[in-house]
């Protein structure tokens, strides 16, 4: 069956090379101008993946990401962004994205970014041995893996899919040091052309929600030159 992806670009000519591209591919295609259809358009047509600009009319790449990631629907996003600045980069993928291209891009590569975001968010424990368990529990931490939703103590907490992937490997490690390489390998895909900042900032709200004392963490530790290790 083909893989189906949406189109989120305001630009009707670069819309239109980009949809024709993917169709040579062998790809299903929606397409769409307005970041305010976007929701709806996913919900009706369920596609495989989206392809984001950021600056879009209605609502920016940025709010849609959002909203998705928020109504826990977990279809691939790859961002489209003309801004090249490291920092735009970042907050797409804290927001939930999977991967990001900046403007101006060759068909090949955008392409080669969305089979490989395919591969590795749609057959995930095949190629990296992630498998996400039902729950996850140590300590006074309790969390519900289908859900995102979990309590440290009589304290509620809500998990992002990144942070919910970087806890469930190092929970399965757990005991072990994992290696910034293998978390970024293993959670971003080997393909991930960011930076180790964005695992940083993943671990720092982990931090926030599992621990009692962030500052001073009691299960998740910095092993300095490393990587990390959660200790149950």
């Amino acid at each position: 069956m083909k893989k189906h992806i949406l189109v989120v670009e305001d630009d009707s000519h670069i819309r239109m090379g980009i949809v024709e591209t993917l169709l040579s591919e062998n790809f299903a295609v929606s397409e769409v101008g307005d970041g305010r259809q976007v929701a709806a358009l996913v919900r009706e047509r369920k596609p495989d993946l989206i392809l984001l600009d950021i600056m879009l009319p209605g609502k920016s790449g940025y709010d849609v990401c959002r909203e998705l990631r928020q109504n826990k629907v977990l279809t691939p996003v790859i961002m489209l962004t003309a801004k090249g600045q490291e920092i735009d980069k970042v907050v797409g993928l804290e927001l939930g994205a999977d991967d990001y291209v900046t403007k101006p891009f060759g068909v090949r590569e955008l392409v080669a970014r969305i089979q490989a975001v395919l591969r590795r968010t749609q057959g995930a424990n095949d190629e990296t041995g992630l498998a996400i368990p039902k729950s996850i529990e140590f300590g006074k931490v309790r969390i519900d893996t289908a859900s995102l939703r979990g309590c440290r103590g009589k304290e509620a907490m809500e998990l992002s899919p990144r942070e919910l992937k970087v806890l469930a490997l190092l929970f399965q490690e757990r005991g072990k040091v994992v290696s910034r390489d293998a978390l970024l390998n293993k959670v971003w895909g080997m393909e991930y052309y960011g930076t180790t900042r964005t695992l940083d900032q993943v671990i720092v709200k982990l931090r926030q929600k599992i621990e009692d004392r962030p500052e001073e963490p009691k299960h998740l530790q910095t092993v300095y030159g490393m990587g990390y290790r959660l200790d149950v």
